[in-house]
């Protein structure tokens, strides 16, 4: 069965060439002209992934990836026309998997899209039934649910993935491009800051929790899990 993508994008233009790229590589593409559109579709009937731009009529991007984010985990790319710093940590901070800014390549796009796709079947088909237990951190992968201390710890499919990466390579730092390889599903190294902005919201989101589960960078190469004192 084909995958199903939503795009939200005022700009007609480029909302048609980005589903003509997707439609050619044999995904099923329904394309809306802003947020709310896209969020009372995605009510109705979920999909597999959702490709959103930030500036729109309505609702913006942001507060779409918020309400989605209330209600799933789906994979969500941004899009802006503006490539700053503030945009970028804004829609990584609300739950988006990954980030392009305007103008991008449209093949890069699909390929991001592919790569995510593939990633998350593959976390699908190998879903382990075993709790994973470090220092105060409890995680379920069949479940897909975390706990620090006892208590719940709310992540998101591409956090949650992280997370129980490192905790499966605790006895090494894992560079960056191995976590894009594997959390991401890119094959190569690409333009995309995503690994550090989603270790920066996993670190708050152990902080806020009260876990004494450390993140650490190691510089020039990636991250290291570790437990604090």
């Amino acid at each position: 069965m084909n995958k199903l993508i939503y795009i939200a994008e005022d700009e007609k233009n480029i909302r048609h060439l980005i589903q003509s790229f997707l439609t050619k590589d044999g995904y099923h593409v329904e394309a809306f002209e802003n947020g709310d559109r896209l969020f009372t579709a995605f009510q109705a009937k979920p999909c597999d992934l959702i490709i959103l731009d930030i500036m729109m009529p309505g609702s913006s991007g942001l507060i779409i990836c918020t309400k989605l984010r209330a209600i799933s985990n789906v994979p969500i790319i941004m899009l802006t026309a503006r490539d700053t710093d503030e945009d970028y940590i804004s829609g990584i901070s609300l739950g988006s998997d990954d980030y392009f800014t305007k103008p991008f390549s449209p093949i890069k796009l699909t390929m991001r899209v592919k790569a995510m796709l593939r990633r998350v079947e593959m976390d699908t088909e190998s879903q382990k039934d075993e709790p994973m237990i470090f220092a105060d951190i409890e995680i379920h992968p069949n479940k897909l649910m975390a706990y620090s201390l006892g208590r719940d710890l709310p992540l998101t499919n591409t956090e949650f993935n992280l997370l129980a990466y490192l905790l499966e390579n605790q006895d090494k730092a894992v560079s960056r491009e191995e976590l894009l390889n594997k959390i991401w599903g890119y094959d190569s190294i690409v333009e995309t800051r995503a690994t550090d902005a989603t270790v920066k919201r996993l670190r708050k989101k152990l902080a806020d929790a009260g876990s004494a589960t450390l993140i650490e960078t190691v510089w020039g190469h990636g991250f290291r899990i570790r437990k604090g004192e």
